[in-house]
């Protein structure tokens, strides 16, 4: 176990009392949200320079797992060029650069061809952050738009380089976030920006070659529950311009052949219905959950978009969830969820039809890079707990399947060192809740094993079981690794998200106790070594469960964790407040506020002995603010009667994401290795 460092920081409480709903509660670390104050800063320069002096203890072994994950990864790499138009494009990484390089060839295997598109070490130089957004080329192959961040807020900078020349062009737009589409005849670029509380609510349309105060807003949602995402089909026919909130959907589309006219919708939003939309061959394909909660697949003619035109073409099946289609021009792939785990489906025009299989117990699968239109192969990675990433390409009509590449391991990795398993644990009303676990062989069940048990179980998320390289030296050591899936997330289908949100939210807390309780039960671990670990809404997971199960775990790791939820969720300046209320309710609404209250970790916090916690933070993260774990630290130490440490570590120049540069982030996890080692007993 580390010690804990003398003198802890305190943060000074000071009364700050909400009243509402007949219900007063004193927020003494209120203050901690104003950024701008030298004592809010003082504080948490503090925290870090403690954070480093509890840790100083496990400096020696934070290198020795750092090195270990070098040793393992083949720092100088390619990606597996993939076709587009008349070029194959790559990235590469290189041994000592942090970023990937972007490059094109003129034929798949011709390195002599080969031209930097975007070399990302050299836009990351003099600068501490560096995070690449859009890298969009545009159809004639002529022009990459592309953009970055620099400071962890994800706001980014909009730039356009000529590679034929190499040459920046004059536009450079600020502001920008996610998504982007080209015009057919590359002279017209749309962008989203997003609002004050850093909602993506415009679209915007460029025209090349014009300054930037000349672009036009071409769409606007003032709806605060609903946020823009923006596409291009793959067919590069329209921009699909999709405006969602948690459960109600409409889409507008952009004929990208008349990049000027005004875009349409193909059917206003009805409360309760989401749908997307794709397009083939005249056709437009909508998956939607209309009368249909785990999805089913529409069509309908493009001129004529209306719901009453919708006709199924794949129905709706009660345990199949239809998460999304990949359209080509004479098929589809349907990505789908079975039995908590995923699969791909291959539907031709003609009506026929055939599954992509896979025989492990526990997997994971996705679509890869497939930007051809009328390809007639399909590219999907495939890994599992103990089989390291494998990109395959697949005949869709004959089934006929080729390894492209599986990612290196370097070293003595041997798959079959390790084993795997999918178990289900049972929760307080006997639901069957799945659990991924992965052990060395030589790890004995017999009860004794520490475990770390990762979790997420909110927004439908799916949380794969794969493989990490990093995670073998836990496991070397004979930690038993798990990934619970409790309800909130969408392992199971629609009903696994809907019995884990709003009013039901405390069974993903419930779920994941249940996940702790079964592994040490089947006598996969020692239930006195167990730790637990999430980010963002997993660190809401971890903070919660431990709040509400106090003694359960031996150690907490939190990154960047939703802790305040009550607080966050009652203030709409706040970023991205407003289109949360589906997920976690609003608690200016007193039900909603009620049920809150139970698992609210901040506010659940009690005295008593807590276990050894690990936090992170992002000083300039715009979607946990830094303050939420700030606060839930100071709360903590304040009540704590236990000797386990009890950290936070704020990234001073990032945002949610963390470092950003591979070597930055290897360390960073490194960090969190050596502090679970040392909790659960394990120090080489």
């Amino acid at each position: 176990m580390l010690k804990p460092a003398p003198n802890a920081p305190v943060a000074a409480p000071h009364d700050h009392v909400r009243d509402i709903h007949g219900t007063s509660v004193n927020d003494p670390w209120f203050w901690l949200r104003q950024r701008d104050n030298p004592d809010v800063i003082f504080y948490v320069e503090a925290e870090n320079t403690y954070w480093e002096a509890t840790m100083a203890p496990a400096a020696l072994l934070q290198e020795r797992l750092f090195q270990e994950f070098k040793s393992r990864i083949q720092e100088t790499d390619m990606s597996v060029p993939v076709r587009k138009g008349n070029w194959w494009y790559l990235t590469r990484t290189v041994e000592g650069c942090n970023y990937p390089v972007h490059v094109r060839r003129s034929s798949r295997d011709d390195e002599t061809s080969e031209r930097v598109i975007v070399d990302e070490n050299v836009l990351s130089d003099g600068h501490e952050y560096f995070e690449m957004g859009i890298l969009d080329v545009s159809p004639d192959s002529n022009v990459a738009a592309y953009s970055a961040d620099t400071d962890g807020s994800e706001m980014y900078t909009l730039r356009f380089r000529d590679l034929t020349t190499g040459d920046e062009l004059a536009d450079v737009i600020e502001g920008v976030v996610y998504g982007s589409a080209w015009s057919k005849d590359s002279q017209v670029f749309f962008y989203t920006r997003p609002d004050d509380v850093w909602r993506q609510f415009q679209v915007w349309r460029h025209v090349l070659g014009t300054p930037p105060d000349h672009d036009e807003c071409v769409f606007q949602e003032d709806d605060q529950q609903f946020e823009l995402s923006l596409d291009a089909t793959r067919s590069g026919d329209f921009a699909i311009i999709h405006s969602g909130s948690r459960s109600t959907h409409e889409v507008h589309v952009v004929d990208l052949a008349k990049p000027l006219e005004s875009p349409r919708c193909i059917s206003e939003r009805t409360a309760g219905v989401e749908y997307s939309v794709d397009h083939q061959q005249g056709r437009f394909l909508i998956a939607t959950n209309l009368a249909a909660p785990n999805f089913r697949l529409m069509e309908c003619p493009i001129a004529d978009t209306r719901m009453d035109a919708w006709v199924e073409v794949l129905p709706h099946r009660a345990d199949v969830k239809l998460q999304g289609v990949d359209c080509f021009e004479t098929h589809f792939v349907a990505v789908e969820r079975a039995s908590g785990l995923p699969r791909l489906s291959v539907h031709f025009l003609d009506g026929s039809d055939r599954l992509i299989e896979f025989d492990d117990d526990v997997y994971d699968v996705s679509s890869d890079s497939n930007p051809e239109y009328g390809a007639t192969t399909y590219r999907y990675r495939y890994s599992s707990m103990i089989t390291p990433d494998t990109l395959f390409e697949e005949d869709v009509a004959t089934g006929s399947r080729e390894t492209l590449k599986r990612m290196p391991v370097l070293g003595d990795f041997d798959p079959a060192t390790y084993q795997c398993r999918r178990e289900w644990a049972v929760a307080h009303d006997g639901e069957r809740v799945p659990i991924g676990v992965m052990w060395h062989k030589d790890t004995p069940l017999d009860g004794t094993a520490p475990c770390l048990l990762y979790g997420y179980g909110s927004y439908e998320t799916i949380i794969p079981d794969q493989f990490s390289t990093f995670r073998l030296s836990l496991v070397d050591r004979g930690v038993v690794f798990a990934v619970g899936h409790p309800r909130g997330g969408g392992e199971m289908g629609r009903r696994w998200w809907d019995d884990g949100k709003l009013e039901n939210k405390i069974n993903t807390f419930t779920d994941f106790a249940a996940c702790a309780d079964h592994l040490a039960a089947n006598r996969y671990c020692d239930p006195a070594r167990v730790a637990i670990r999430g980010a963002s809404a997993g660190g809401l997971l971890v903070g919660a469960t431990m709040a509400l199960h106090p003694g359960k775990f031996r150690a907490v790791v939190g990154e960047v964790p939703f802790v305040d939820v009550i607080n966050t969720m009652l203030d709409a300046t706040i970023p991205l407040t407003t289109g949360e209320w589906e997920e976690w309710g609003n608690p200016a609404n007193e039900p909603d506020y009620h049920w809150m209250q139970r698992y609210n970790p901040y506010e659940n916090v009690r005295k008593g002995p807590f276990p050894s916690i690990y936090l992170t933070a992002g000083l300039n993260d715009p979607r946990v603010q830094y303050w939420e774990p700030l606060k839930f630290i100071a709360k903590i130490r304040s009540l704590n009667t236990s000797e386990y440490p009890v950290i936070l570590r704020t990234e001073m120049g990032a945002g949610h994401g963390g470092p950003s540069g591979r070597y930055d982030s290897w360390r960073d996890e490194a960090r969190v290795f050596s502090f679970l080692l040392h909790e659960l007993g394990i120090v080489d």
